[in-house]
């Protein structure tokens, strides 16, 4: 049967709240002799300390909190390592929320992250979310916000990558490359994400004398799905192209299975680009053509300068714009 701090208190001969004090490191004026007896108790006894309960007392919980659009994204996960490889070496715990893209779970896990008492929440919001809601106006602790800014938040930090610049390399290698009609399925429009991304690709063209025209520009959502069936109603509408720049890997992943599937040869009639660098990108024939992120460094960065805040050091930087870095592969030419 598990000890209780009463059990431990009674078996050291000492007051409970002695030992809540040894087990929280508190009050230096407890002598070396009682503080050595109650830990062998303790180290000798089945007693799990009650973190809820010492921290009511203490106000740190050593945990903080991770909200993410989309689990099944391997964008994503990669983000939350970085971010619980930084928390575990501080000694802090990580609850990971998954928002499903949806705005309601989103406020929900908001809501519920400080009923836990967390400390801090890193939070990638849903492509959908343009503005700050009454969850969001509430919260009590740090906000750092990635990959995704909120506008009108006042968020304590923001870590994220020069979008546009990855997207404009990524279209200027494409029309280097020979590709002439490209289109830019992107993601949904509402975020500043994919606006940059759109950004890019449209001064890439400009740079080459061509006008982006708003035909070959369709907005969508950041899913494979949305990539595979977008790609064949194009096939299907007859209309010339010999390029696709996509807002995301997992948009490229999903145009390259129904070229595949109508017989176009990539990169030879039809070159991709895709944006992040998931895994998946150089497990497909052929092997995809895109601007990677630094995912890992992004999360790793966040849970940082959370902690920084956290712990209450000065930081002469809250905001980080990361570079991105083309990867050719070949996916096109």
């Amino acid at each position: 049967m598990k000890k209780t701090l009463k059990d431990i208190a009674k078996l050291a001969g000492v007051s409970i709240a002695t030992v809540s004090m040894v087990v929280n490191n508190k009050d230096d004026r407890i002598s070396a002799a009682t503080r050595a007896r109650v830990l062998e108790i303790i180290k000798t006894s089945d007693y799990v300390p009650n973190r809820v309960a010492s921290s009511m007392v203490t106000k740190k919980t050593k945990t903080i909190g991770l909200i993410i659009p989309d689990i099944a994204n391997p964008f994503f996960p990669e983000i939350a390592r970085g971010v619980e490889d930084k928390a575990n070496a501080e000694g802090y715990t990580v609850i990971l929320c998954n928002s499903d893209n949806k705005l309601s779970k989103e406020d929900a896990y908001i809501e519920m992250l400080q009923e836990k008492m967390v400390e801090g929440i890193i939070f990638t919001a849903s492509s959908r979310r343009t503005t700050v809601s009454q969850a969001l106006l509430k919260v009590r602790v740090p906000v750092i916000t990635v990959d995704r800014d909120i506008p009108d938040l006042k968020q304590q930090g923001k870590i994220t990558v020069d979008n546009e610049h990855g997207a404009y390399e990524a279209v200027t290698h494409m029309l280097d490359s020979g590709y002439r009609q490209i289109y830019h399925l992107s993601g949904p429009l509402t975020s500043r994400t994919a606006q940059e991304r759109y950004n890019g690709y449209k001064r890439a063209l400009v740079s080459k004398g061509i006008t982006p025209s708003s035909d070959y520009m369709i907005e969508g959502l950041f899913t494979s799905d949305w990539g595979h069936e977008t790609i064949n109603g194009i096939i299907k509408s007859k209309k010339p192209f010999d390029g696709v720049f996509c807002g995301n890997d997992m948009i490229a992943l999903g145009v390259l299975k129904g070229l595949q599937e109508n017989n176009v040869s990539v990169p030879m009639d039809i070159g991709i680009v895709g944006f992040d660098d998931i895994e998946m990108a150089k497990m497909v024939t052929p092997e995809l053509t895109t601007v990677r992120q630094p995912k890992y460094e992004m999360g790793y960065r966040a849970a940082e300068l959370l902690l920084k805040m956290i712990q209450g050091e000065h930081t002469d930087q809250n905001e980080y714009i990361l570079k991105t870095e083309f990867i050719q592969r070949s996916s096109t030419k």
